[in-house]
């Protein structure tokens, strides 16, 4: 292996990162290092994050820079402010002993004014995103036609984020003798057009294998339902009590909700998405790097560029839309040559999304188990007492406070303080899980095996509700797009109060719900009062023999289980034998008030659905 020296990196360029720590370059400043710093060398570096890349394009583009010239001669694009920051910040340090170089980032979110002035005072490298130097550049305040280097780094995500046509316009006004290099995680279809049409005979490096994440990375994926995802999410955390991660939700509003959530019960946590102001985000990463807070909870455009070596855990909250996004998720963690976890939350539907992230890594997932509430506090208890071993005394400060404290506590024996000195940390964890229903993994339909077991035959319409809870019915469910989160979303936005959530059970036009025993009549009233899409929302106790729906107007206008919806004006159906059937009746005649023939009859008093699909209807239909 070469040194840094070796590569023909300059004195002080040397001198700087070597008080930084560096010693000896990795995989990937060996490959590109020298290659840069000739002439005429196009670059392809397929890298995953965390494998040294900043130094790779940073180290040569500075050694090149004439620093009597005052006008741009290298520019870095990259997807996101945050990591813009992040490069402009290294560049400076790598620079530290090259006297008047000057290093601008450009990013929105900022005084374009302030960074006009700079731009007019002199430059020498520019670290861009692309939609603010596009901005610069058609208020004629920036001209590229001096440049000589062109990096573009994680150009996948910058294409992935729109910036196709930013980056057209911003090559088309660089000279065409410049040196471009092109860092990417994967090679997409994308970036190979950009690399035909802009690059000129480019050097395909690859460090490791194309698509790859880090080789330091265990992947583990724990298979929830749906309604469990956020329990799942606390026992994990609860589980690892070192924690020191990110989890990654895909839009700003999980973000922001899951986030909210963690903070309300006691977690080391903060969000950190496009909505937040750019003094925002500076405070929420800054806090996060001095480890203020223990978890960060963001998307994925967010959390670009986080500069953050020691993350023990990754968690995906759901897995990304784009597979190949998983791998930037994961090269969070285990950097710098140490281990970490990347954990996924997924349901049975995402299954075959997790093959085809298996495909990407190379790797399988490993099939987490659930920790139990004994296990997690057991770790709980571990850690306690771990905390207690690690804490410095100091003799001097405490020694005239001491006579007092042994009195205090004189009464008690040496095993009742340590007692109580656990359970003041640990009694929280004990007092959560010990009547908490355990998560249990999905079967092959989707559900786990208690809900199959109370699942009967009639879709969950005879099932009671659990102790201290009341079974409601809801007038909407899954032919109106009313799902759980519908409902969540909809006693969120009417009910003042938290109100806390059992069983949901969805039906094709209503639904079930449980609220503890003491909100049911809050939860009733703020819900009829509301409204879904301009239909009236209907809320009332179900059926107390069974749990099943009401019977009269409450149960969705009088309609039976199944039955399609009555049209404007048309007289409630009622849910009783026909005294007789007639020939048209039994020639499968129907109107649209309900059924007519009898097995569809017998099937409602058997508390079974008519068959109301097409098929179905298509069975009904009169002989001619």
């Amino acid at each position: 292996m070469k040194n840094f020296e070796e590569l023909g990196v300059s004195p002080e360029i040397l001198k700087a990162i070597k008080e930084m720590g560096y010693e000896n370059p990795m995989p990937v400043q060996e490959e590109v290092i020298p290659y840069l710093l000739g002439e005429g060398n196009d670059v392809v570096a397929l890298a995953q994050t965390g494998t040294g890349k900043t130094a790779a394009f940073g180290l040569p583009i500075i050694q090149k820079i004439n620093v009597k010239k005052r006008i741009p001669q290298s520019l870095v694009l990259c997807p996101t402010r945050e990591l813009c920051l992040q490069i402009a910040g290294d560049l400076n340090d790598y620079s530290k002993y090259i006297d008047g170089l000057k290093v601008l980032p450009v990013y929105g979110g900022s005084s374009i004014e302030s960074q006009i002035r700079s731009l007019k005072n002199g430059v020498h490298i520019i670290v861009a995103t692309p939609g603010r130097l596009l901005d610069l550049m058609q208020r004629k305040t920036v001209s590229l036609s001096t440049i000589t280097n062109v990096i573009m780094d994680e150009a996948d995500e910058m294409l992935n984020m729109g910036f196709t046509e930013s980056i057209n316009a911003i090559l088309a006004d660089v000279p065409e003798d410049r040196n471009t290099l092109l860092f990417s995680a994967t090679m997409s279809p994308e970036i190979a057009r950009i690399s035909k049409n802009y690059l000129r005979n480019a050097k395909e490096i690859t460090i490791g294998r194309k698509n790859e994440s880090t080789n330091n990375v265990k992947h583990v994926a724990y298979m929830v339902q749906a309604k469990d995802k956020f329990a799942a999410l606390k026992r994990i955390a609860d589980f690892y009590p070192q924690i020191y991660g990110i989890i990654f939700c895909r839009t700003r509003k999980e973000t922001q909700e899951i986030a909210d959530k963690l903070m309300q019960e006691g977690y080391s946590a903060d969000s950190l998405h496009g909505e937040l102001s750019q003094a925002q985000r500076d405070a929420v990463m800054q806090k996060f790097r001095i480890r203020n807070i223990q978890i960060l909870v963001a998307t994925d455009v967010a959390a670009r560029g986080l500069d953050v070596d020691d993350l023990t855990h990754v968690i995906n909250y759901g897995l990304p839309d784009d597979t190949e996004s998983y791998t930037h998720r994961s090269g969070r963690t285990g950097r710098a040559g140490k281990t970490g976890t990347s954990i996924a939350i997924v349901n049975m539907r995402e299954k075959g999304k997790l093959r085809e992230i298996e495909r990407i890594i190379g790797k399988k997932f490993i099939i987490g188990t659930m920790p139990t509430g004994k296990e997690i506090c057991e770790k709980q208890l571990i850690k306690v007492i771990d905390d207690i071993e690690k804490v410095k005394v100091n003799e001097e400060e405490i020694e005239d406070f001491m006579p007092s404290i042994y009195r205090k506590l004189e009464w008690l024996s040496k095993e009742d303080v340590i007692k109580r000195m656990v359970s003041m940390e640990f009694n929280r964890f004990l007092e959560y899980y010990r009547d908490r229903q355990e998560i249990e993994a999905p079967s092959a339909d989707g559900r786990g095996e208690r809900e199959r077991r109370d699942r009967s035959d009639d879709g969950g319409r005879g099932r009671k509700a659990e102790a201290g809870y009341t079974r409601l019915f809801i007038n909407m469910g899954k032919m109106d797009n009313f799902f759980a989160s519908q409902l969540i979303e909809l006693i969120n936005k009417n009910v003042s109060k938290r109100v806390q959530i059992g069983r949901i059970d969805l039906m094709k036009n209503f639904s079930f719900f449980e609220v503890e025993n003491e909100q049911t009549q809050t939860v009733i009233e703020s819900l009829n009062r509301s409204s879904v899409g301009g239909r009236k929302v209907s809320v009332e106790v179900a059926g107390e023999e069974s749990g099943s729906a009401p019977r009269g107007e409450g149960r969705g206008e009088g309609r039976k289980y199944g039955a399609p919806r009555r049209s404007e004006g048309a007289k409630p159906f009622r849910a009783s034998r026909p005294k007789s059937t007639t020939s048209r009746e039994e020639r499968g005649y129907e109107t649209a008030r309900g059924p007519k023939k009898k097995e569809d009859w017998q099937n409602l008093l058997n508390g079974k659905e008519p068959d109301f699909s097409e098929e179905g209807w298509a069975r009904r239909k009169p002989k001619k």
